[in-house]
C-alpha cells in the first residue's frame, strides 16, 4: 500500500523544537541511523550552528570545507558539501559556527524564508536519490527554523518527558500553522516524539498521558527511554546504533524509524 503522505522525490522533515535539551539532534541523528538500516538513503542537513549533528556522526571540524552556510547563503552545490558517514548510505551537510551570523545575513535577502527551500530542490538531489532528508534545526524560531519549516514537508517534534515539557508546544504549533497559510500550504506535523522518558518516574509518565491526551494521534507509539548508552554515543561519534546496537535506545530508534514508514492519513496542525 502506497503511503498518501509520501511526496515525489525525498520526504523532507524538519526535526525541530525551540526549546533546547530535548533530544533533537540526538533523535536527527539516530532516526537517520535507524533509517539507513532499513535501506534507505538518508541525508542529515544540519544548519544548528552548534555543528553536534556534525560532530555526532565523526565528521571532524577540519573536514567541512564547505558547510551549509554556503548551501543557504551563497548558492553552493550540493556536491561541494554533502559528506558521506561513515555509516553507509547516511550522509551528512554538515555545519559550523559561520552558521551563527547567517539569520542576520539573510534579513536583507527579499527570498529569506525560501533559500533552503531552493538550495534543497538542486537538480543534483536527484543524483543522490535520497529517501530522507532530516534537517536539524537550531533550538530557536530563528530565520533558520522557519527556513527548515519552508523547505520541508513535514515537522517531527522531539518532546522531553520533564515538568513544562508542553510550555511552549503552542508557539510551534501556530508557527507551523502561520507558515501554512502563508509560505508552505502542505507543511504537516510529521508526529511529535517522546524523548527522555523514565516510565518508573511518575513525572514521565504523567507527562506521556497529558501529550497523548492533548495531542492524540499526533504522538507516536514509540518513546525514545533516558538511556546512558543514548547520551554516551555522540562522544564517540557515532549513532547510537553503531556504538550499542542492542541498547534500549538504539531498539527505540529502530521502532521509531519502522513507524515513521508505516501509511498514516494526513494531519494538520
Amino acid at each position: 500500500m502506497s503511503d498518501p503522505t509520501r511526496p515525489k522525490g525525498p520526504k523532507i522533515i524538519a526535526v525541530a523544537n525551540q526549546k533546547g535539551g530535548v533530544g533533537k539532534t540526538t533523535t536527527a541523528i539516530n532516526l537517520g541511523a535507524a533509517l539507513a538500516e532499513l535501506g534507505k538513503t538518508v541525508l542529515i542537513v544540519d544548519i544548528d550552528p552548534q555543528g553536534n549533528a556534525s560532530t555526532g556522526l565523526g565528521i571532524a571540524p577540519e573536514a567541512r570545507v564547505k558547510t551549509t552556510y554556503d548551501l543557504i547563503l551563497d548558492d553552493a552545490p550540493l556536491a561541494d558539501i554533502v559528506v558521506k558517514s561513515p555509516k553507509g548510505n547516511l550522509y551528512i551537510a554538515p555545519s559550523t559556527t559561520d552558521l551563527s551570523s547567517a539569520d542576520i545575513e539573510m534579513v536583507a535577502n527579499e527570498k529569506r524564508s525560501f533559500l533552503l527551500h531552493d538550495a534543497l530542490r538542486q537538480p543534483a538531489m536527484d543524483a543522490y536519490g535520497f529517501d530522507f532528508v532530516l534537517i536539524d534545526c537550531p533550538p530557536a524560531l530563528s530565520l533558520l527554523t522557519i527556513n527548515a519549516m519552508v523547505a520541508a514537508h513535514s515537522v517531527l517534534v522531539p518532546l522531553q518527558s520533564e515538568f513544562f515539557a508542553l510550555e511552549g508546544l503552542s508557539q510551534l504549533m501556530l508557527t507551523i500553522r502561520e507558515l501554512r497559510q502563508t509560505a508552505n500550504s502542505s507543511l504537516r506535523i510529521e508526529g511529535v516524539v517522546l524523548t527522555m522518558a523514565d516510565r518508573r518516574n511518575n513525572l514521565s509518565q504523567a507527562v506521556e498521558n497529558d501529550a497523548r491526551a492533548y495531542l492524540g494521534d499526533l504522538v507516536f507509539r514509540t518513546v525514545i527511554p533516558r538511556n546512558v548508552r543514548v547520551s554516551e554515543a555522540p562522544s564517540y561519534a557515532m549513532p547510537v546504533l553503531d556504538y550499542d546496537p542492542n541498547s534500549r535506545g538504539a531498539e527505540a530508534y529502530r521502532a521509531l524509524a519502522q513507524e515513521m514508514l508505516e501509511p498514516k492519513v494526513p494531519v494538520g496542525a
